[in-house]
């Protein structure tokens, strides 16, 4: 498998769409056009479990190292990886703002699966956290291709550097970390789900670094990454789908918050990036109801889930659902505030009647 077949980026393919035809921003139109093509060969990917190519960081003692093992290169605007490594663990900053905020997004995602799970890195064992940035010319996009993260600089018209979004960070990280637990298929409602649990858990990530409650949050994703040109505040919104954006040129968030506006289509993997609204909505509603620190609740409650084996690679909605229900009873008890939270949220949403 070769890293573009595994490439799972945060912005969406309709959205690239909407950019690339957008001939009031053509510099945005020409980036997006560069940035499809480069999605072409993953719209139906197959399933295959991705495994990255490097190997655990162990210590003198032979234990593993809990520390992050980060490695920052620059691909100085071409699109060959891995490009020139500018920063190790441990260097100071280089003044460079891509290359530093990609640097403090991975130790700030490492700390948080680290603090809140125990997990070390996203593979468990201490995988080392490798980025490049400065990809492409332009590029309107970042990925994470099965081994490491990918940032593009955006265009300057639509999409500001992909590197100031921390939330985008660990958007991608956790595509790794489904990778290593529960591997859901990249396709319909699982597929979803992955896109849906990224974004759970990159909103977390963001959430942890700021000591934000549920309440506090914005729960947006990529807030920031829009430039002042567009009327939007971001990529997605899981507090309300389907407003993140309204903007003349690019539309509307096309993303439904229900059962009852699910969109069946062959586009973009089944509608990955579109009817993860659905989940993202229903964790919204249950961290919310819970209250306090999502990451203690609803989150601890889909961490549950996605290491479960009761989640398999294939799952739908309803199915995930019925594990998130399974598993707020089993950390928190039957008929708690937990419990309930987690079971009225899928209601609301249509998932579970």
């Amino acid at each position: 498998m070769t890293p573009t077949d595994s490439r799972r980026s945060v912005v969406p393919p309709y959205l690239l769409h909407a950019v690339a035809q957008a001939a009031e921003f053509p510099r945005a139109a020409s980036a997006a056009r560069t940035a499809l093509a480069s999605l072409e060969l993953v719209q139906h990917p197959k399933h295959q479990r991705l495994v990255a190519p490097r190997g655990v960081s162990v210590n003198g003692s032979g234990t593993v190292d809990r520390s992050p093992q980060r490695t920052i290169a620059d691909a100085r605007g071409t699109t060959t990886l891995p490009g020139t490594v500018v920063r190790h663990e441990g260097d100071p900053d280089t003044g460079d703002a891509a290359v530093d905020e990609a640097y403090a997004g991975l130790g700030a995602t490492h700390a948080f699966w680290l603090d809140v799970f125990g997990r070390v890195s996203i593979d468990g064992a201490g995988l080392p956290l490798d980025a490049t940035v400065h990809f492409g010319q332009d590029y309107d996009n970042a990925y994470w291709d099965g081994s490491r993260m990918v940032f593009g600089d955006g265009d300057d018209e639509v999409f500001r550097r992909f590197t100031i979004a921390l939330d985008v960070i660990g958007h991608e990280l956790a595509h790794g970390v489904t990778q290593y637990t529960a591997d859901l298929t990249y396709q319909g409602q699982s597929g979803a789900l992955n896109e849906s649990i990224s974004d759970v858990f990159g909103s977390l990530v963001a959430q942890y670094a700021a000591g934000q409650t549920a309440e506090q949050a914005s729960w947006l994703i990529g807030e920031g990454l829009f430039t002042d040109a567009v009327r939007g505040d971001a990529l997605r919104s899981m507090r309300a789908p389907g407003t993140a954006y309204d903007d003349p040129v690019l539309g509307k968030d096309p993303q439904p918050a229900t059962m009852a506006d699910f969109v069946v289509t062959t586009d973009d993997a089944g509608g990955v990036h579109t009817n993860s609204g659905i989940p993202n909505h229903a964790f919204f509603l249950a961290a919310t109801a819970i209250g306090g620190y999502a990451w203690q609740g609803a989150g601890a409650v889909w961490w549950d889930a996605l290491t479960s084996e009761s989640v398999t690679a294939s799952i739908d909605f309803a199915g995930f659902a019925a594990v998130t229900i399974d598993a707020a009873r089993s950390r928190f008890g039957a008929g708690s505030a937990e419990h309930t939270a987690v079971r009225d949220a899928w209601r609301t949403v249509g998932v579970l009647d």
